[in-house]
């Protein structure tokens, strides 16, 4: 590929396939995650990062080695690699005196960082301690969220957000009853946020509902929120734009009431009563029979009149 007035230009199909695939579309890929680590870690990290490259698998990018970065301070790294491996999400995970066990969930927009969350992780529990069978590779979890403080703290909106992109995994059209088995419940409370992870079972309830039970498989995480790095409100705006193909064009005449009833509106022109089709009934029907002529019709109509003299004279005879 040959780059000219930064403009790169291919001189294979393969690299111009390779940038076909990199050029952005108006139905987005599925948001692929880059799952690294710094260069001190405990066993704690490296068992959590794992499992969270379990839960996004396939859409996702285990890097074994140690890279010498700080997010926070430098993203020129993460930048890079997030380039180079095209992932809009990352989980930074490092370990030391000052911030031990620390997982940083961040995302990016055009290739820069947009946010990051840093997490600490206070007790953790591997998919491996759940001693149960797990949810195939690459299911679709449902996502539970509780707490107020995700709908009040302006911090914990976008760390829901972030979460809701981070896990959410491709968006299908429909899901069938079976395909529902997976799900992480996220949990805010007294500065605390728990994550746990359950496999849902349908048993048999004796009707056509079937009955659910809830078995936790891991991982389980209790989080401490420590360092945050947000975007500008001008940016975040910015990044959520909408192509106008995607947007829902407003319909004319059709309004809904506040328990969702659709009403429609016709506009008609002006009807003739006179000309109104209405019920016919057998009582005003016109009787059917032969059509006189018309020196009967008028005899007919003719009234017998008969002479009023009683004594006719006979000489006018």
């Amino acid at each position: 590929m040959t780059q000219l007035d930064n403009v790169t230009r291919p001189k294979s199909q393969r690299s111009k396939r390779f940038l076909e695939g990199r050029a952005p579309k108006i139905a987005e890929n599925v948001k692929n995650a880059m799952i690294m680590k710094g260069g001190n870690t405990s066993e704690t990290i490296t068992n959590a990062l794992k499992d969270l490259y379990a839960l996004k698998k396939p859409n996702a990018v285990l890097y074994k080695k140690k890279n010498i970065t700080r997010p926070f301070e430098d993203s020129t790294s993460l930048e890079f690699f997030s380039k180079k491996t095209d992932c809009s999400l990352f989980v930074f995970g490092s370990h030391n005196k000052k911030r031990p066990n620390n997982l940083i969930f961040g995302r990016l927009f055009d290739f820069h960082v947009l946010d990051m969350m840093e997490l600490g992780i206070e007790k953790y529990t591997g998919l491996m301690d759940f001693k149960n069978s797990k949810c195939p590779e690459g299911t679709k979890p449902m996502l539970v969220f509780a707490g107020d403080a995700f709908d009040v703290d302006h911090e914990l909106r976008r760390l829901k957000s972030l979460f809701i992109d981070f896990f959410r995994g491709m968006a299908v059209p429909a899901v069938r009853l079976a395909g529902l088995e997976h799900i992480l419940h996220i949990t805010a409370l007294e500065d605390k946020i728990y994550l746990r992870s359950y496999r849902s079972l349908l048993k048999k309830s004796g009707c056509r509902t079937p009955r659910i039970e809830l078995e936790e498989i891991g991982p389980a995480f209790d989080f401490v929120v420590r360092r945050t790095h947000m975007a500008s409100e001008d940016l975040y705006k910015t990044a959520h734009r909408q192509p106008k193909v995607l947007k829902a064009g407003k319909k004319k005449n059709i309004s809904h009431d506040v328990f969702g009833t659709k009403f429609g509106r016709l506009h008609m022109q002006k009807q003739d009563l006179g000309k109104l089709q209405t019920r016919k009934m057998k009582g005003l029907r016109k009787r059917r029979g032969p059509v006189p002529a018309e020196g009967e019709e008028t005899e007919a109509k003719a009234p017998k009149t008969e002479s009023a003299d009683p004594d006719p004279d006979p000489t006018q005879s």
